[in-house]
């Protein structure tokens, strides 16, 4: 369990009892993260993808039952699923974004990757996660820029927990080598 989570569950609950400061707390504690995720799936468009995110969150916040962590994962499919929707627009006009053709699938544990990537500037991390194939690429955002578990990561992905162990753990490993080799 993440430091802050037991904060952001105690937020959670004031704000879902229409205390308008501990949703921007719940904001400051969620959006740096949520931000970090969606700009490895949609690039340049995170912030409107982010934004269109939270008006759901916020609409729906009452509906939400569940502690710190579970929010997280919360507000990770809500957020994954704007930027899918998102996505879909964009094949339809003629743009790109980075993780465009398979909405990723991605890694697990925490270790030398990990800590060197929180090391690294968010736009070199970025930058070399994008450069993962995409289920590895979407493991390790979940799991390290939003520091989600094995299982919560599978709910957000839809896919079994051991898959995106595996890819995380390889996405981490093929970072580890790029990083340290």
């Amino acid at each position: 369990m993440r430091a802050d989570d037991a904060t952001l569950q105690h937020a959670v609950e004031r704000a879902q009892n229409g205390d308008d400061e501990a949703f921007a707390n719940v904001y400051q504690i969620v959006q740096p993260g949520l931000l970090g995720y969606l700009r490895g799936l949609v690039g340049e468009s995170a912030e409107d993808v982010a934004s269109d995110a939270w008006l759901e969150i916020a609409r729906d916040l009452a509906r939400f039952r569940g502690d710190g962590a579970g929010f997280r994962g919360w507000t990770a499919t809500i957020a994954r699923n704007r930027a899918l929707d998102h996505l879909r627009r964009m094949r339809s006009r003629p743009l790109t974004a980075p993780f465009e053709q398979d909405m990723l699938d991605l890694p697990a544990p925490r270790e030398t990757a990990g800590e060197a990537l929180e090391a690294m500037s968010t736009a070199e991390a970025l930058a070399l996660v994008a450069a993962l194939p995409q289920d590895q690429a979407e493991a390790v955002l979940l799991r390290v820029v939003i520091g989600l578990d094995g299982p919560a990561s599978a709910r957000v992905l839809g896919k079994r927990v051991g898959a995106v162990r595996s890819a995380a753990h390889r996405g981490l490993k093929r970072l580890a080598k790029e990083l340290l080799g």
